[in-house]
Parts: C-alpha cells; structure tokens; sequence
C-alpha cells in the first residue's frame, strides 16, 4: 500500500507556470500511467495557454474562483467544479478571486513537461 500526502511534497512551477505538488505520479510512486497533483494559482495570475498532445485531463476545483478557457470557450468554476480537458486541448486557467484557487489535476499519462506545448 502506498499513502503520500500532499504535505510532504514539495511544490514545483510547470512549464505553464502553474505551481503544483505531484501527490501520485511515476517520480514517487508505483503508478505508471496517471498521476495526482494539487495545482495553485495565485490571485490575478493565470497559467500560460497551453495543450497536451498525449495528456487528457481532469480539473476538480477545491477553493477559490476562476475562468477557464478551452479552446474558444470560457466558463466560470469555483468550488465542486470537474472540467474535462481532453489531449490536443488548448487549455488555460485564471484566477478571479482574492484567495488562491486551488484545484486537483488528474493527469492521464502521468503529467510531463516533454507532453505541453506552450501556444501563446
């Protein structure tokens, strides 16, 4: 059995220049093919445009509130929210609000800097 908690991992900026804690992923972990991350934007920030030609994705919004844009379309999300970003995707994230918004990113494959291709 294996049990990582966020706490002991540290956080890291991804080539989007979001900062993330990797919870599951093939760098700490058996699991080979998905990985688990914390993502943290700060307020008025956002994470570069950006897509995954291998990597589909699936945000949970955990606090805070933000815009996301995929492709052409942008909605709001905030608490309770699941955001399907399929691979090819291009994808970004803002926060609105006045506190971070923090979200789970599940990554299938496991998330990599080699799988995103910054677009603006």
């Amino acid at each position: 059995m294996e049990v990582v908690n966020r706490n002991g991992v540290e956080p890291f900026i991804t080539k989007d220049s979001s900062q993330i804690r990797e919870i599951l992923a093939p760098a700490n972990s058996s699991i080979k093919n998905q990985s688990l991350a914390e993502a943290r934007v700060l307020p008025g920030t956002s994470t570069d445009e950006h897509f995954h030609p291998k990597a589909e994705e699936i945000y949970y919004v955990l606090e805070g509130r933000g815009s996301i844009k995929i492709e052409d379309e942008v909605r709001e999300v905030g608490p309770g929210d699941g955001i399907a970003i399929l691979h090819g995707k291009r994808h970004k994230i803002w926060n609105s609000g006045q506190s971070d918004l923090v979200f789970l990113c599940c990554c299938s494959p496991a998330y990599s800097h080699d799988d995103t291709v910054i677009v603006e």
